[in-house]
């Protein structure tokens, strides 16, 4: 099990044991997201919000981040200000915990942290869960103007393909990865064509994670993705199928590692496979 002070920002992780001490705090926010948007009604972590991320971590009419208006409104609704520590868990290893805590970087927030391992250590645990729904006193929250520099759009990823000093990480299955499908099992989301950005290389989301869904030591890390070339004195973009996969590694690179310069490619796969003439590897198509 690693220790924060293996970490580059101890931070941006707090254990389970730090939310059951400080979940209560007037200063912090615990906000669940998860991929399976009804797990928070069937039990969540007292005094936790539940956000959906099909309907409040997005545009609801174009492929976008939320704006800066509805990114202030969530925050206020949750009763979150600037100084506010927000608190992000979720099912699926903290995979939309992530992005939501990227978004949350994105626009500027200051103190922000995962809950290492997510809802699946919570339940290995055997801690409680809860079906109340808080009430949080509404807050005016204002947001900082975007930070692009976190983000990657698919102009710039096609400067980074076979760039010196520049890697990509595709962190989707290795079947993703090879076109093999486009999309796992019973996800909607979906794109024309098959396989991956050409130079990208593969380390799946979830190598970077321990059995009970916490995030393995900083010396594992190091050892997994600067095995795959993916290392700190690189420009570094990662992309999934949508951008939540992909906000777990930049996490882990950026937040973990230390790597001074991360983007999330959060159009990702949905938009590279369905981009006319935009680059593609793939091992197993036919020509």
């Amino acid at each position: 099990m690693a220790t924060p002070n293996d970490y580059a920002k101890p931070s941006a992780l707090v254990s389970t044991e730090w939310v059951v001490a400080h979940g209560h705090d007037a200063h912090v926010r615990l906000v669940e997201v998860d991929v399976d948007v009804t797990a928070y009604a069937s039990g969540h972590i007292a005094n936790a919000a539940g956000w959906n991320w099909q309907t409040q971590l997005g545009d609801t009419i174009r492929r976008d981040i939320p704006s800066n208006a509805s990114w202030e409104s969530l925050l206020s609704s949750t009763g979150i200000a600037a100084e506010t520590h927000i608190v992000f868990y979720g099912d699926n290893n903290n995979w939309f915990a992530a992005f939501a805590y990227w978004v949350a970087t994105l626009y500027g927030h200051k103190h922000v942290s995962l809950m290492n391992g997510g809802r699946k250590k919570w339940e290995l645990e055997n801690r409680p869960l809860v079906t109340e729904i808080p009430h949080f006193n509404a807050t005016t929250y204002h947001a900082h103007d975007a930070d692009l520099s976190i983000r990657a759009f698919s102009q710039q990823v096609r400067e980074y393909i076979d760039a010196p000093g520049r890697a990509m990480v595709d962190v989707r299955s290795p079947a993703e990865y090879t076109g093999q499908v486009i999309a796992p099992p019973g996800m909607s989301e979906t794109a024309q064509r098959a396989g991956h950005i050409p130079s990208a290389t593969n380390v799946p989301w979830a190598q970077a994670a321990n059995e009970d869904g916490s995030f393995k030591s900083a010396s594992e890390l190091h050892a997994l993705y600067g095995g795959k070339g993916v290392t700190s004195d690189k420009d570094v973009v990662a992309y999934c199928r949508i951008g939540e996969r992909s906000s777990h590694t930049w996490f882990v690179l950026r937040e973990l590692l230390g790597y001074k310069n991360v983007r999330n490619y959060d159009g990702s796969w949905t938009e590279w496979g369905n981009l006319i003439g935009a680059p593609i590897s793939n091992p197993t198509a036919s020509h």
